[in-house]
């Protein structure tokens, strides 16, 4: 059975309403929740971008079950990695051991705020690459010291360890980033559901592993404006990684995507209040070989309503039953 998630969706809400909307995701029953992990959002028109790891220490208090898991931290640019490492460290000691640790090569939206120019993706994964083997060394206690192709450590340690460190997720979208993800992830992390993605991730060492897939949603009972609101919104989510992670700016986004058309929006993203379309929008994932999938409700108001109709109506068990 797949496991449905919640997104909190950084972008779209402010972070006393992210943290309201997850203590209602636990209530409602998800299975687990992620977090966005942005600097700046894609549209303007999604209108936030609060600090993630803030938020899910709040997250942490104000729930008691539900799992939280960052979906995904870039750990290169804007942190360096021995910073992750204490954050997510922390995280799972205030969570009691709910907390994973998704991280990604980064997207050119949130890593330029900090200057040094944007790499192209070959460097991009080594960085990852190299990040991950410090996180790691840290999350194993004791002091480290690293100096590497682009990350220096001194003499770290982390005080505040859990029993058990979180597990460490890794983005993937490529040839490149499955191999990385199968060789040093205990799961993995896609915004698409192609069987390739894990078929390579298992070619690598990742047989057996977690895999977490995301997908948006926009539930309103008025399905025309559910259109409206998710072409408003997420019209970006159609131009795939490739380009998504090189665009600098809402600006920039919203210029290469002035073409798109609602109805484009609606082909690919499930809108309206009938729960078979969000059923039908899963199953590609859970065909593919996903074991999780979290939703993304498009629209930061639309929160409590598409809560609620979850609880009552949505939350894909019986249907993956």
């Amino acid at each position: 059975m797949v496991r449905i998630g919640y997104t909190m969706m950084t972008e779209q809400a402010g972070p006393r309403e992210l943290v309201e909307h997850v203590v209602r995701a636990e209530e409602a029953g998800f299975d687990f929740s992620v977090t966005s992990d942005h600097y700046f959002p894609w549209l303007s028109e999604q209108g936030h971008s609060p600090y993630a790891w803030s938020v899910l220490g709040a997250a942490a208090q104000a729930t008691s079950r539900i799992p939280l898991m960052t979906y995904v931290t870039c750990p290169t640019m804007r942190y360096h990695p021995a910073v992750v490492a204490q954050k997510a460290a922390t995280m799972q000691l205030l969570s009691g051991g709910r907390f994973r640790l998704g991280l990604g090569s980064g997207e050119n939206l949130n890593e330029h705020v900090v200057g040094g120019g944007w790499p192209p993706v070959d460097v991009r994964h080594r960085m990852l690459e190299e990040a991950v083997e410090i996180i790691r060394a840290l999350f194993e206690g004791g002091h480290v010291n690293h100096r590497g192709e682009h990350f220096d450590v001194e003499s770290a340690r982390l005080w505040d360890l859990p029993d058990q460190p979180p597990p460490l997720g890794i983005a993937v979208s490529g040839k490149r980033s499955c191999a990385l993800a199968g060789r040093l992830a205990d799961l993995v992390i896609a915004t698409e559901p192609k069987p390739e993605l894990l078929e390579a991730f298992d070619r690598h060492g990742g047989e057996g592993k977690p895999r977490v897939g995301q997908l948006p949603v926009c539930h309103d009972p008025d399905r025309d404006a559910a259109v409206k609101r998710a072409h408003a919104q997420f019209r970006w989510f159609g131009n795939g990684w490739k380009v998504n992670s090189e665009l600098p700016h809402p600006d920039a986004f919203a210029s290469a995507t002035q073409f798109v058309r609602p109805d484009d929006v609606a082909a690919s993203i499930p809108c309206g209040s009938d729960p078979d379309d969000f059923v039908e929008a899963v199953r590609p994932y859970a065909e593919a070989g996903f074991t999780e999938v979290a939703l993304v409700q498009i629209g930061g108001e639309s929160q409590p309503a598409f809560l609620d109709w979850s609880a009552r109506t949505l939350l894909l068990r019986k249907a993956f039953g």
